[in-house]
């Protein structure tokens, strides 16, 4: 007990001395380690340094001190910590000078200029919600980005062979990436599709050739459990339905590729249609899996890892039908009779 009410008076101490410049009779220079020398007296040299993401402010104080921006780490936590600010730098790249005050350091960490972007794809996004999304953040070119993504001679050594009229769907790995204001439309492309032959390698290929499909053909798959799913743990599940629907012949009969096939709606201002009605289920389209056996040409969306994990690792079950509850989950069936119960109760 004494030696932690020791510990708290010299933080006190030291707080009282770093943190209260009006007491010293000094004006803004006299409130950290440079205090009463001029810009004569230091080297005000500038320093680029680059924040990790998910820096804490102790790393970043010592990151500066070793940098020469600053020469107290202490006092730099210490500040930060009676400025609220500790834990809300900025990470990225910022353009420095060597013996800023404490005071300067922090603002400059919040306001300094950025040069890297952190753009984040979402699991189950068709590319042209990823092509607005680019366009929104100022990062890339809408109209490039879907040029681009609809060639068909890109990542031929993971893809292999596809329909003609597919594109790069479904091979646009959703995840979160920093790019540079450099970074061309090619570039960032290429980082997609580096990322999705990093996920499928190993278990996850071999995965998909041990329940008999190419990698194109899983990827199809995984893109419809990516939209159907809305709970985590039950892709497994609905992969295994779809497998059992393949294994029989059976129609898959699933709404995302029917949305897919409608493309947008102009009047509720979105890609995925919210009501389907039987007209809708009867379109005449590749993609419609309620008229078509088998699976669609090509990916409906780009599908996240735990989908293709799903696909690579189906569960085993004897399920042959799932309908919504509502509440994202959904209810299984193993027959007809059973399913049009669950509709029954569960939609109408």
């Amino acid at each position: 007990m004494v030696a932690r009410h020791t510990k708290r008076a010299v933080l006190g101490m030291l707080a009282a001395a770093v943190l209260a410049p009006s007491a010293l009779g000094c004006g803004s220079d006299a409130d950290d380690e440079g205090a009463g020398l001029g810009d004569s007296a230091v080297d005000r040299g500038e320093v680029v340094l680059t924040i990790p993401p998910g820096s804490t402010t102790e790393q970043i104080a010592n990151q500066l001190r070793d940098a020469g921006v600053i020469r107290s780490a202490l006092a730099f936590r210490l500040r930060a910590r009676q400025s609220g600010v500790d834990g809300l730098f900025q990470a990225g790249q910022h353009v420095l000078r060597r013996n800023m005050s404490v005071d300067e350091a922090i603002q400059a960490l919040q306001t300094a200029d950025v040069h890297e972007t952190v753009l984040t794809l979402i699991e189950g996004w068709r590319r042209e919600e990823m092509a607005a999304y680019l366009q929104a953040q100022n990062a890339l070119n809408a109209s490039d980005f879907l040029v681009l993504t609809a060639q068909t001679d890109f990542a031929r050594d993971v893809i292999g062979e596809r329909p003609e009229q597919t594109n790069l769907e479904g091979y646009l790995f959703p995840d979160t990436y920093r790019i540079e204001e450099d970074t061309t439309t090619d570039q960032f492309v290429e980082r997609l599709l580096n990322q999705f032959r990093r996920k499928i390698g190993g278990a996850v290929a071999n995965g998909f050739t041990a329940n008999g499909l190419s990698v194109h053909e899983a990827v199809t798959l995984a893109a419809i459990v990516e939209r159907e799913a809305q709970v985590p743990a039950e892709r497994p599940l609905i992969a295994g339905v779809f497998y059992n629907r393949l294994a029989i012949g059976m129609t898959l009969g699933a709404d995302p590729t029917v949305q897919y096939a409608l493309g947008y709606q102009e009047s509720e201002g979105r890609w995925w249609k919210k009501a389907l009605t039987l007209d809708d289920l009867r379109i005449d389209s590749p993609y419609n899996t309620y008229t078509n056996a088998g699976l669609p040409p090509g990916p409906i969306c780009n599908p996240g890892f735990a989908s293709l994990q799903a696909v690579a690792a189906p569960a085993a079950t004897d399920y042959y039908y799932f309908v919504a509850t509502g509440d994202g989950s959904h209810v299984f069936s193993r027959t007809l009779d059973e399913h049009n119960a669950n509709v029954r109760r569960y939609q109408q």
